[in-house]
C-alpha cells in the first residue's frame, strides 16, 4: 500500500514538473466581432475667473464660550489695496491680546499688538486635599557582578553548487 502511495506521489511530482505530459484540454474557438466605435470624450472649457481691480469686502466673527472661557473675534474690511482689521483673543495667562493691523501698498503691512488683564472666572472644581507620606526606610544591598568570558564561533560557509534546469520532455 505504501509503495502505491509513493508511486502515485511521484508521478503527480513528474506531472507538475511537466516530465509528463498533463491532459491536454481545447478551448472552444474564439469568435471576433466588429470593431468598435470610439468617440473622444468632450474637451471641458475651465472657467476664467474675471479680475477684480478694486476688491471689496468686509466681514467679522465673536466667540464668547463661557463654559470654556474661550473669547475671541475679528473683524476686517479690504477697499482695493487697502485693509484695515483687528482681531483679540484671550490668551493662557489671563490677559486680552489685541492686534489692530492695516495692510496697504505704500506702507505694507503694520500690527499693533496691545495686552490687557481681564478678570476671567475661574471655577473652583475640588478642595485640595491633604496627603502626608509616610517615610520609607531603604537599605541597599551590595550587588555582586562576575562578567563570565563570551566564546564566539563564526559558523562555516557553505555554497551550494548551481542548479541546471532543462526544457520539459514530451512523450507524443
Amino acid at each position: 500500500m505504501a509503495f502505491k502511495f509513493i508511486a502515485l506521489a511521484c508521478l503527480v511530482a513528474a506531472a507538475s514538473a511537466g516530465l509528463v505530459p498533463a491532459a491536454v484540454s481545447y478551448a472552444a474557438p474564439a469568435y471576433h466581432t466588429a470593431p468598435v466605435a470610439y468617440a473622444a470624450a468632450p474637451v471641458a472649457k475651465l472657467a476664467v475667473e474675471e479680475y477684480d481691480a478694486h476688491p471689496q469686502y468686509s466681514f467679522a466673527y465673536e466667540v464668547q464660550d463661557g463654559l470654556t472661557g474661550d473669547s475671541k473675534s475679528q473683524h476686517e474690511t479690504r477697499d482695493g489695496d487697502v485693509v484695515h482689521g483687528s482681531y483679540s483673543v484671550v490668551d493662557p495667562d489671563g490677559t486680552k491680546r489685541t492686534v489692530d493691523y492695516t495692510a496697504d501698498p505704500h506702507n505694507g503691512f503694520n500690527a499693533v499688538v496691545n495686552k490687557e488683564p481681564v478678570a476671567v472666572k475661574v471655577a473652583k472644581v475640588a478642595a485640595p486635599v491633604a496627603y502626608h507620606a509616610a517615610p520609607v526606610a531603604y537599605h541597599a544591598s551590595p550587588v555582586a557582578y562576575h562578567a563570565s568570558p563570551v566564546a564566539y564561533h563564526a559558523a562555516p560557509v557553505v555554497h551550494a553548487a548551481p542548479l541546471a534546469y532543462s526544457a520539459p520532455i514530451y512523450h507524443h
